[in-house]
């Protein structure tokens, strides 16, 4: 994980801009305002504390917003996933899922899907991932924290088979076992709880399933996404995906593409 964020290098922007309409001609410079969404989810500054080095920060907000409703951040980190896993010698997609959900507090003065998650006494919202094994994210929601991870995380399949075409299995804990556990079977994929060992109590590192508590770890590298500042849950799951986006662009080597 960098130190700090740097901007978008030219091999990186000759990949990412083909999903915008960058052949158009226009005042303001598309890479500029990537950089400056990007820096957002990093350093966490409000909209109208962007810094001075980059656009506007009205033009820039108005960019995230159409490409939030567009699915354009999704769209990209799938597309960048798929880049490294080839990269890393596996498939495109994955053959296994890991999902599990994270309770952080809302930010004040914010009272749209905002709820208490009982269990970890959080005022706040919910997000549920879905990682492969390199701990990417495929899929994301986010709903009030006082939604059961179960019914809460339904979402996540849909239109599942289209972005993960290979999966078979997904694995998660034993708040996932009912309804999540049996919608996933009625896809015809498997869904797997590991066991603990007689007697095992408190953290327990899982098979395979530690890497998704490891997502949620490089999450606090972006400070956009320590804690949920936004005023809807799609811009949450927006700057999840941009914090994605943040993590794969640095390792994919772009000479080889």
């Amino acid at each position: 994980m960098q130190r700090k964020f740097n901007p978008l290098t030219d091999d990186q922007w000759e990949v990412i801009k083909h999903f915008f309409n960058w052949k158009r001609k226009r005042e303001i410079n598309l890479r500029d305002v990537c950089d400056a969404i990007l820096w957002i989810t990093r350093t966490g500054a409000q909209w109208r504390n962007l810094d001075s080095s980059f656009p506007d920060w009205q033009a820039v907000y108005y960019y995230f917003d159409k490409w939030k409703k567009q699915g354009t951040f999704e769209k990209m980190s799938i597309t960048l996933n798929i880049l490294e896993r080839i990269q890393c010698g596996k498939e495109p997609t994955p053959s296994l899922g890991l999902v599990d959900s994270q309770s952080v507090k809302l930010a004040p003065m914010i009272f749209e899907h905002r709820g208490i998650d009982g269990n970890k006494k959080i005022n706040g919202r919910k997000r549920q991932i879905l990682v492969d094994v390199l701990g990417r994210i495929w899929k994301t929601k986010v709903h009030a924290a006082n939604i059961h991870d179960s019914p809460g995380g339904l979402p996540l399949l849909e239109n599942l088979k289209s972005v993960m075409r290979r999966l078979e299995k997904i694995m998660g804990d034993k708040s996932y076992r009912k309804t999540f556990g049996e919608a996933v079977e009625g896809l015809g994929i498997a869904f797997e709880v590991p066991d603990r060992k007689d007697g095992q109590k408190g953290f327990v590192v899982e098979a395979k399933r530690w890497v998704v508590e490891r997502t949620f770890a490089w999450l606090n590298h972006f400070r956009r996404v320590v804690m949920d500042y936004e005023h809807t849950p799609e811009s949450a799951q927006s700057f999840l995906y941009l914090a994605n986006i943040s993590m794969v662009i640095r390792r994919i080597d772009f000479d080889a593409i």
